[in-house]
């Protein structure tokens, strides 16, 4: 199937009401709603999502206009609010799901060991704690386990498994599942402990899919008149000079004198995007420049090469939705992540919370 046609099809499952019995989950780090579009393409329902960017919100809200949100510090959420605000109580939420910022561990950044971010995944855990789902699924850059980070990285797995959890992680590429983009991504998958007892294993979904190319992509694409003029360039001649040169594939640092401007990068049509950047819309540069135009890529060709469908509404402005899109999980990658992990709880009968709540206190 064209990989438009996929991306109408998840789009209208994300529609689609839920089943009563659907699978529920809690998302943290919510963003612009990345993951939870995942997750609703999946059948799932979410019960809360949590974030503290308010522009990020108002993206949030847009699409998931009944979903409740807790906009503000997660480290002012408290368990029992979070709970009220899910309707429900610990050990009946499915899946638990986040992805705390990463920009401490990210290699495209100054990889600050001591960067307070990198303990925002205490919060994550005292949630998770607060919850007991049955499944989590947290998400971050490959790069926590690069180097010294692999400190933190070790430090997280201790307290996820001594959260009461099985714990699998594995670098996936979303190329690999779907999506036009060959963006690497940590994932850790949990299975709380009395589920793994019954034979439950925590893991990940095997690759299933070639990613589609930039062309294949923006088929049938039409950009708006304002869309083209926000992708322009700020007058600058260095930049003007080296698109002019460089060919689709190509980075700016192979012509620029002091091998500079690493971030400007000509799409090849006839392959998949590389990962989109957050702060690649700001600037004089951006990682990710139009195969043939002289020009950024519009907000609408990198909704496509994350797999947002076209009717995902993103708010603010260029640079902002640009962030939303480079920050995110991409839609198809989580949904294939959520249906496997779904997959998993649906080989052992939901226990009971009696029962749960009796194993471990």
């Amino acid at each position: 199937m064209a990989y438009h046609h996929r991306l109408n099809e998840a789009w209208e499952a994300h529609l689609a009401p839920r089943a009563p019995d659907a699978p529920t989950v809690v998302s943290t780090f919510a963003g612009c709603g990345g993951s939870s579009l995942g997750y609703s393409m999946a059948g799932f329902e979410e019960r809360l999502a949590v974030e503290w960017s308010d522009r990020q919100a108002a993206s949030f809200r847009e699409n998931f206009p009944h979903v409740p949100l807790h906009l503000g510090d997660i480290a002012a959420l408290s368990s029992d609010d979070a709970l009220r605000l899910a309707r429900l109580s610990p050990g009946q939420l499915d899946v638990f799901d986040g992805s705390p910022p990463c920009q401490g561990f990210s290699t495209a950044g100054a990889r600050k060991f001591g960067d307070g971010r990198n303990q925002l995944f205490l919060e994550f855990v005292r949630l998770l704690r607060a919850f007991a789902p049955r499944a989590f699924v947290m998400e971050n850059v490959r790069g926590m386990v690069v180097g010294k980070m692999r400190l933190i990285f070790a430090d997280i797995i201790r307290e996820l498994k001594a959260s009461g959890y099985t714990v699998s992680a594995r670098v996936l590429v979303a190329g690999h599942y779907g999506v036009p983009q060959m963006r690497p991504r940590m994932i850790i998958v949990g299975i709380r402990n009395d589920l793994a007892a019954r034979g439950v294993v925590a893991s990940h979904p095997k690759p299933f899919a070639l990613a589609p190319t930039v062309r294949e992509a923006w088929h049938g694409l039409v950009n708006t008149p304002d869309e083209c003029r926000l992708a322009r360039f700020a007058e600058s001649r260095i930049v003007h000079r080296l698109l002019l040169r460089m060919q689709p594939g190509e980075s700016g640092d192979q012509y620029h004198p002091n091998r500079q401007l690493y971030g400007l990068h000509r799409l090849d049509p006839d392959k998949p995007s590389p990962t989109i950047l957050r702060n690649g819309g700001a600037g004089g540069a951006c990682e990710a420049c139009h195969p043939s135009e002289h020009r950024r890529i519009t907000i609408a060709e990198a909704k496509r090469l994350a797999s947002f469908p076209d009717p995902f509404v993103l708010r603010g402005t260029f640079e902002e939705r640009w962030a939303a899109i480079g920050n995110c999980v991409p839609p198809l990658f989580m949904r294939a992540i959520a249906l496997h992990v779904r997959g998993l709880l649906e080989q052992s009968a939901q226990p009971e919370v009696e029962d749960h709540h009796a194993a471990t206190s």
